[in-house]
């Protein structure tokens, strides 16, 4: 059973029709099949359901309906709130971060992706113990009947959980630095990083495989993609470039998720540029924009220094004649914002083109002098930039180079390692 409050906060963002679709993608993502859906709007939040009482009693009596053994809220509900619901409606509740949680607990594929779903879920749950053991007494200690009261079951879970909690974040630590010695490692290497962005679904994946050839997991489904994959291609004026794909971005987005995902997401804070894939087909594409904004300012990525960003506005080959009209007039107007489809390979072409252009500018000719002795620097100089004269002085390679300020700078720690 599907349920989608329209809570006063939200105005008009999102069509509660738009959301419905959204979150039944989200329970089909793991096999869930949907008896009945329904959509309320909530006048006034009441605290102890968040639903009103007739509103409750109505899905009870469609739970016995439709003989229904889940309730999803597509909603934050509080811990008392999910328990007074499950008493109320008279079968089991989950709410929207419960359901994406277990999304991602399905599709976790590396060690890494399984530890950071079960941090997420962790801290999810601690808050949401009273919920398991209301029922239990509290334990006594000490010998005797003369004992002080002992740990309660419930301080027990807690304890225990805190101390697993604390063992992941020291082995996500672990893959953390590993993961930051690799990217060390490709900032000295003379590749720029692209890396994909967007909501989740919006075909970042396609996008991926027809860019590198490769054959990555890529289906209609939310988060078909967990696990960061990279892969190199080959643009106009550059030899390599690595994209990386990520995992797709969601309204509402779990705090947890997000906290638990900054090391993988952080791949994205280090790239060279940024392709954010917007699906122009669905219809709330402008609200998945802002959503996917909102979790890259979380990331510190809306600020002053964060990668330039280009936007690839995908799916037009599932638009009428008259919406790709209008789309490629908006498009020619602007320079960040390129029209494809994924799945045709309409408009690839003009990306590369655009991402070669947008890796490319703001480079400046500099002047160098390497000893002809150090091949790889001047090798280094020919991968990363563009080499317009060389000349060699007795032992020393006079090279005029076009590089970017971020190649230069990268040049000029290589020059003083």
């Amino acid at each position: 059973m599907l349920v989608v409050p329209e809570l006063p906060r939200e105005g008009a963002r999102r069509s509660a029709e738009a959301r419905l679709q959204e979150a039944e993608g989200l329970a089909e993502a793991i096999g869930i099949v949907i008896a009945a859906e329904r959509a309320f709007r909530v006048r006034s939040v009441r605290p102890a359901t968040l639903l009103g009482k007739g509103q409750a009693e109505e899905l009870a009596e469609l739970v016995r309906e439709r003989d229904a053994g889940l309730v999803i809220v597509d909603a934050p509900l509080t811990p008392i709130q999910q328990k007074n619901l499950e008493e109320e409606i008279g079968a089991k509740v989950i709410d929207r971060t419960d359901l994406i949680l277990e999304i991602f607990g399905e599709r976790a594929v590396t060690a890494e992706g399984r530890m950071q779903v079960e941090l997420a879920h962790l801290d999810y749950q601690a808050g949401r113990l009273v919920r398991s053991w209301t029922h239990l007494e509290r334990q006594r200690g000490g010998f005797g009947f003369l004992g002080g009261p002992g740990e309660t079951q419930i301080e027990a879970d807690r304890r225990l959980i805190r101390d697993r909690m604390a063992k992941i974040k020291r082995e996500l630590d672990q893959v953390k630095r590993t993961r930051s010695l690799h990217r060390d490692r490709r900032q000295r290497a003379p590749w720029p990083v692209i890396a994909l962005v967007g909501y989740t679904n919006a075909g970042k994946s396609t996008l991926f495989n027809r860019l590198t050839g490769e054959t990555v997991f890529a289906e209609n489904l939310l988060f078909a993609t967990l696990d960061p994959t990279m892969r190199d291609i080959r643009l106009p004026g550059f030899d390599k470039v690595i994209l990386s794909d990520t995992v797709g971005f969601v309204s509402d987005l779990p705090t947890e998720l997000i906290a638990a995902f900054r090391a993988t997401l952080e791949e994205v804070a280090s790239a060279d540029l940024l392709i954010h894939v917007r699906d122009m087909a669905h219809p709330d594409h402008e609200a998945q924009r802002d959503d996917v904004e909102q979790v890259l300012e979380t990331l510190g990525l809306a600020e002053e220094g964060a990668p330039p960003r280009i936007e690839a506005w995908n799916k037009i080959d599932l638009l009428s004649a008259e919406e790709r009209e209008r789309l490629f007039g908006e498009a020619a107007r602007r320079e960040d914002v390129v029209p494809v489809s994924a799945t045709t390979g309409e408009g690839l072409d003009d990306l590369r083109q655009r991402l070669s252009e947008k890796l490319r500018s703001g480079e400046q000719v500099h002047e160098v002098r390497v000893p002809a002795s150090e091949g790889s620097k001047i090798a280094w100089l020919h991968a990363r930039g563009e080499v317009l004269d060389q000349q060699v002085d007795q032992d020393q390679v006079q090279l005029s180079v076009r590089l970017s300020p971020d190649n230069w700078a990268r040049f000029q720690a290589l020059e003083s390692a």
